[in-house]
């Protein structure tokens, strides 16, 4: 049985749309004309092969982090109650509102009526379910502890719902600063100086040189300015087209990592994502080998998701996790000490926990304290800038008011 979207009208002229559970389009089709409506169309429920797939299809059914977290978090709290994951997702479909997400939530669960499992009804939607959640749930159903690990996920999403709306939040102040700053330095420069600058030109005086570059500066953006924009524009496609290309990527990513301040930050949020990911992997009944695999693929950076897939392979050799991921170089002291403590304690959960709880507030101060220096140094500089073109046209008048004056 699978999951159908389909499109109909009704006796009143109206276009009906929905989700039925059926075994082929035609079932649909006598179901719908049961219900005295006319099929329009009748699509199966599309399986999403990878996460880049959905993206490139827009119109295509989809769960964002804050609605994954909520059915997640309904799902737990169904299943702690005792009631059994048919009746559960049952339950979530009823309550969901979006069309995109009933239609993924009808499919699950025409899959989980058919004998399957949650995760294995979830690992046909792969770009909608990232590998973590799926893993993690067939972990909990193998240990019965489902509703446990549940929970853990829906904390999990709201903690990186959290640290990524920080984020942005952080970054769209400086940003829109910066482009009112620059918007303003290119009307000045573009309109307001070439009006004042006609007042020297039927004057047979020699131009002080600040106000000659101030004119060239000028001259070369109102003739050349498209252009220039063009040219960064293209840039910023052909290096969004060469990112796409993971030998590219890789290298990208391996500078970065070599730039002071950057790389630290890059470490940081990384070292962060890695621990809190391991952390529930492992409370979940995921063993240590796979969990770090799993766990390396939520890392954004390309060198230290290869480094932890290497670490892996020498944890499968023997090695200790501590020691294999201190071979790599890319994780922190604190990180390394905290989880060799874990496993000579064993207590290795807790101190993942304890590791990216730091990294996590080690990275929002500095990120705050770098984006709170910003601020003040972007308004001196703008003032800076209006100094500069305000003195370079007011020199040639004083110097006319000299003359005039002898």
């Amino acid at each position: 049985m699978s999951a159908f979207e389909y499109s109909a009208l009704n006796q009143q002229g109206k276009t009906e749309t929905g989700v039925l559970e059926a075994d082929s389009g035609r079932q649909v089709s006598q179901k719908l004309k049961e219900q005295s409506l006319i099929p329009l169309q009748i699509t199966e429920v599309q399986r999403y092969k990878s996460s880049e797939q959905v993206s490139r299809r827009w119109f295509q059914p989809g769960i964002s982090r804050v609605q994954l977290t909520i059915l997640t978090r309904q799902l737990a709290t169904m299943i702690r109650s005792g009631s059994p994951l048919e009746s559960a997702l049952t339950a979530v479909l009823q309550q969901t509102q979006k069309a995109s997400v009933k239609s993924i939530l009808t499919a699950i669960r025409a899959r989980v009526r058919e004998g399957y499992t949650l995760a294995a009804a979830m690992d046909e939607f792969p770009g909608v379910f990232p590998k973590l959640y799926r893993a993690t749930i067939a972990a909990g159903e193998q240990s019965g502890k489902l509703d446990f690990v549940l929970g853990r996920l829906a904390d999990h999403v709201e903690q990186s719902q959290a640290l990524r709306s920080k984020i942005m939040l952080a970054l769209v102040y400086p940003v829109v600063l910066t482009l009112v700053a620059l918007l303003v330095t290119i009307v000045l420069l573009t309109y307001v100086v070439p009006k004042v600058v006609q007042v020297f030109e039927n004057i047979d005086q020699v131009l002080p040189g600040i106000t000659l570059f101030l004119i060239a500066v000028s001259d070369f953006l109102q003739n050349y300015g498209l252009y220039l924009g063009l040219i960064v524009l293209v840039l910023i496609m052909i290096f969004g087209a060469l990112n796409r290309n993971e030998k590219f990527r890789f290298g990208w990513h391996r500078f970065l990592l070599k730039v002071p301040g950057i790389a630290h930050l890059i470490k940081g949020i990384n070292t962060a994502v890695f621990a809190r990911t391991f952390s529930i992997l492992m409370s979940s009944g995921v063993n240590a080998l796979e969990a770090m695999k799993i766990s390396s693929t939520v890392m954004s950076n390309e060198v230290m998701k290869k480094a932890v897939q290497m670490a892996a392979e020498r944890v499968r050799e023997g090695s200790a996790i501590n020691q294999a991921l201190e071979q790599t170089g890319c994780f922190p002291p604190m990180t390394l000490y905290l989880i060799a403590s874990g496993e000579s304690s064993g207590n290795l959960v807790e101190m993942l926990e304890h590791a990216a709880d730091s990294q996590e507030k080690e990275f929002t101060t500095i990120t705050s304290v770098i984006l709170g220096l910003f601020e003040p140094l972007l308004i001196v500089t703008m003032g800076g800038v209006v100094l500069f073109i305000v003195i370079a046209i007011l020199l040639p008048i004083f110097q006319l008011n000299q003359l005039v004056g002898a």
